[in-house]
């Protein structure tokens, strides 16, 4: 016999509450993660980006340093501290959002520092990185997506990025030039179509070796760049 349960969950699904949300967790990389209202869902195209900072990373001896700015629900930085030796630190600027990262660090028994705050405000006092990599806010504010799970559900502070969806990644590209150690290395997730303008943003602020990275369907989603 088929539980009562099993047919509400079924209802509040076609109400598109996303899954995760229903059963309480996303799968992301080798961990599954607490997620619910407030905190945004991972997504399986970050996992490629946090590859290309965990390659890094591991080529590094010792205890590399990393900062995963607007960490969400925790994902990147769990992920960095239970792949490599790095010593982690992230950044979460909303209070529920952070909630989800503390119960997440304790439930995986991760060693991430946490910090909640704003990045901007918080820069001056974090010193220096090996790494620095975020997944920040890139929809246009105009641009509402069509998936109900995105835009009912997700948390616009995790979604929008002004007008034309760059104003966090231009304070990132600036403020990270004082976190991310000579040589070290940046990495930022930006939405399909915005990689020619990440780009630029970097060049301009004197950033070298700037290089694009497919997802795996191929689209350019993100950018690392060396300090």
């Amino acid at each position: 016999e088929i539980p009562t349960e099993f047919y509400e969950l079924l209802e509040k699904r076609a109400t598109r509450i996303p899954l995760q949300h229903l059963i309480g967790t996303a799968p992301f990389r080798s961990i599954d993660l607490v997620v619910g209202p407030g905190v945004f869902v991972p997504r399986p195209e970050t996992e490629q980006v946090t590859q290309v900072a965990i390659d890094f990373l591991s080529l590094l001896p010792g205890e590399p340093t990393a900062l995963d700015i607007g960490t969400g629900s925790g994902a990147i930085a769990i992920s960095i501290a239970k792949e490599t030796n790095a010593k982690v630190t992230a950044i979460e600027l909303s209070e529920s959002a952070s909630g989800y990262v503390k119960q997440n660090i304790e439930n995986l028994n991760a060693p991430v520092t946490l910090l909640v705050g704003d990045f901007m405000e918080l820069a001056g006092s974090l010193g220096v990185f090996d790494l620095v990599i975020s997944n920040p806010p890139y929809i246009p504010d105009g641009l509402v997506p069509h998936d109900v799970e995105v835009k009912d559900h997700d948390p616009a502070l995790a979604l929008y990025g002004g007008a034309d969806g760059l104003d966090v990644i231009r304070d990132l590209v600036v403020v990270c030039r004082m976190l991310v150690r000579d040589g070290g290395l940046l990495v930022l997730e930006h939405a399909d179509g915005q990689s020619d303008q990440v780009c630029q943003l970097l060049l301009e602020n004197n950033w070298r070796s700037v290089q694009v990275h497919p997802d795996p369907t191929g689209r350019l989603r993100a950018v690392s760049a060396t300090r």
